[in-house]
């Protein structure tokens, strides 16, 4: 038997919390994911228009091997400056990589673009988005709200508000998989002609409000939206495994996961999102085989699908987008 963990988020994963912070006149937020001791960490980039800090790092042939915090934020590549924030943050609490009696967090990071959602983007040399990074981290819990939250506040799916999605599965050896989305995709997420959104079939325990099967076969045109803009999109992902992983095996999880994009988004993974997977493992032990490195991939995957599908379900109407239960109600 698997199913959703107690919270039904990625932080039934032990050893993670999240926090967010944003901004509802600018309409742009952070999400900052801090395992509770640095962790095995990879990532795999689908997208073709990616915004990306210290995914180098990740390589299984780099020097470091664990990460301190993952950060999610919007504003394009105003928000990769979210990352300094949660660099003066962590060394304050002990945290980083140590070099000689200096403490270096590792703080791999992915942006959306929400700079045309209508919010007031005049921030000046206000540095806004490290602002809410400090703000995000001293949020960081076990419990967090979802849709209009973090780096989901400014965010779109298709024609539809984007948000923050969350969801955990876990099996009955105690197997502890979870997914947070930030999902904005220039895809859609709802069958087209239909109100039935593409992961309707993983929903579990009314998580998306009780999907209606699809009634007839859906279009083969691709879903895109009237107009499309370069780097106008994105869907981040940061995907935790309760086993220990070696950064191969998480880094074969995070190609696993991006299949979830795909279930839930459609089209995905285009020239204009930089679609991007990151994968903790939080656990100890021994690494395990292949089959379990599999079934993890797999379980991965149908979070991620779900977490993207809750983001927008919980996602509310703002600034003139309409969120999904609104516009179906």
């Amino acid at each position: 038997m698997i199913g959703p963990g107690p919270r039904n988020l990625i932080t039934d994963v032990p050893g993670i919390k999240v926090g967010n912070a944003g901004s509802r006149d600018h309409l742009t937020g952070v999400t900052v994911v801090l395992p509770d001791k640095a962790a095995a960490a990879a990532v795999d980039v689908r997208g073709g228009a990616p915004g990306t800090h210290e995914t180098d790092a990740l390589d299984p042939a780099s020097l470091v091997e664990r990460v301190d915090a993952i950060v999610l934020s919007g504003g394009s590549a105003f928000g990769l400056d979210a990352v300094s924030g949660v660099m003066s943050w962590l060394p304050a609490r002990g945290r980083g990589f140590p070099v000689g009696d200096v403490r270096v967090p590792i703080v791999p990071a992915a942006i959306l673009f929400d700079l045309a959602n209508g919010g007031d983007k005049d921030w000046g040399g206000r540095p806004l988005y490290r602002e809410l990074a400090v703000a995000a981290c001293d949020a960081a819990s076990v419990d967090f709200a979802l849709g209009n939250e973090g780096a989901g506040t400014g965010a779109t799916a298709g024609a539809l508000k984007g948000g923050l999605g969350s969801a955990s599965a876990v099996d009955g050896d105690g197997l502890m998989v979870g997914a947070l989305a930030a999902a904005n995709p220039v895809g859609s997420v709802v069958m087209q002609g239909q109100s039935t959104l593409w992961a309707w079939a993983l929903e579990q325990d009314g998580e998306l409000g009780g999907q209606t099967p699809p009634d007839r076969p859906v279009s083969l045109a691709p879903g895109f939206p009237e107009t499309l803009q370069p780097a106008a999109s994105t869907t981040l992902v940061v995907v935790a495994v309760s086993e220990r992983l070696t950064r191969v095996q998480a880094r074969r999880v995070a190609i696993m996961a991006q299949d979830g994009i795909a279930r839930a988004v459609r089209p995905a993974h285009t020239p204009f999102d930089g679609d991007t997977v990151f994968v903790l493992s939080t656990g100890g032990g021994h690494p395990p085989g292949p089959a379990t490195v599999a079934r993890i991939g797999a379980i991965a995957a149908d979070c991620t699908a779900r977490a993207i599908a809750r983001g927008v379900y919980e996602a509310e109407s703002v600034a003139g987008c309409k969120s999904y239960r609104e516009t179906y109600a």
